[in-house]
């Protein structure tokens, strides 16, 4: 899997900064742990979903990446069936259809077998100020986030409820699932629900063996982050030693991978209702005197607002 570059520069006089990880191709389980195990990630032909799924692939899983770009998935699918692991399948999804969802979860079986890890990588999103949002902009983003969540989890649990199987949900969220997203206000709202999806399904679902847990991403820049968020980050202006994190670097999409590789795998079979924040501790930082209040128009370079 291809990372962007990152620079490990540090001032001379300056801290060290969180360590680097070991270098890509490292597993963090033992070599085939998910073997024999169906893995299957929504939203994995890119991004994240598709640096999760390289992690599981390398651990020798059976793989089936959703999406809703047929292109996309199928360079995914050869880029995920070079590291060596299972098999990979792929499968064109809108998570915001229940019966499509459906649907792949009976080709995953007819390929693969039941997915014994569903990770919920699939959601949408982008920057505007709330009284902006139009009512289609504010359904695309929850439904998505969260409503298809929901379905495909659903899905997952009742089929593994009727077999009497265990199995293990991975929910990909957000920290401002705690703190609020000003200027990301349908994301932030769909992902406290996906957070609280994660409480609650742990405890109606752990009798019987199924295991629930979320995984929050910080800062990991990649090829496939949204255009508003890359120009976000663009306006911010460099950062070459990730001076604006308290781990003086950002994420490297492995490292999120090894987390939910952790979180899913027999290792973790006692932690369940839990989410794990991989983000170098950045959604706690807090500065001694808070800088100036940028209201989130001026932030995006919106005028006034010109009324509905």
């Amino acid at each position: 899997m291809t990372e962007p570059p990152q620079s490990q520069h540090r001032a001379a006089s300056g801290p060290p900064g969180l360590p680097a990880p070991p270098p890509p191709g490292t597993s963090a389980l033992p070599s085939g742990t998910y073997e024999g195990r169906v893995v299957l990630v929504t939203g994995g032909g890119s991004g994240l979903g598709k640096a999760i799924a390289a992690e599981f692939a390398r651990l020798g899983a059976d793989l089936v990446i959703a999406g809703r770009t047929a292109g996309r998935l199928d360079a995914a699918r050869a880029e995920l069936a070079a590291i060596g692991g299972g098999r990979v399948a792929a499968a064109v999804c809108d998570v915001r259809d229940p019966e499509r969802v459906a649907a792949v979860f009976d080709a995953a079986e007819a390929a693969c077998g039941l997915p014994d890890v569903l990770v919920n990588s699939a959601a949408a999103n982008f920057p505007c100020p709330a009284e902006d949002l139009s009512p289609n902009a504010w359904r695309a983003v929850v439904d998505i986030t969260l409503t298809g969540t929901w379905f495909a989890t659903r899905e997952f649990g009742r089929r593994h409820l009727a077999a009497g199987t265990p199995g293990s949900v991975l929910n990909v969220g957000a920290s401002y699932a705690w703190t609020g997203g000003p200027g990301f206000a349908p994301s932030a709202a769909a992902k406290a629900g996906v957070k609280n999806l994660v409480e609650t399904l742990a405890v109606e679902w752990g009798p019987y063996g199924i295991q629930v847990n979320g995984l929050v991403p910080g800062l990991f820049p990649h090829a496939d982050l949204p255009a508003g968020i890359r120009a976000g980050l663009a306006a911010a202006g460099p950062d070459p030693a990730g001076a604006r994190q308290p781990a003086l670097r950002v994420g490297l999409p492995r490292e999120l991978g090894w987390a939910a590789t952790f979180l899913a795998s027999p290792y973790a079979r006692f932690i369940t209702g839990h989410t794990l924040v991989v983000d170098g501790a950045n959604w706690q930082r807090r500065a001694v005197v808070a800088p100036a209040a940028v209201p989130v128009r001026e932030q995006l370079g919106r005028g006034p607002f010109a009324g509905p």
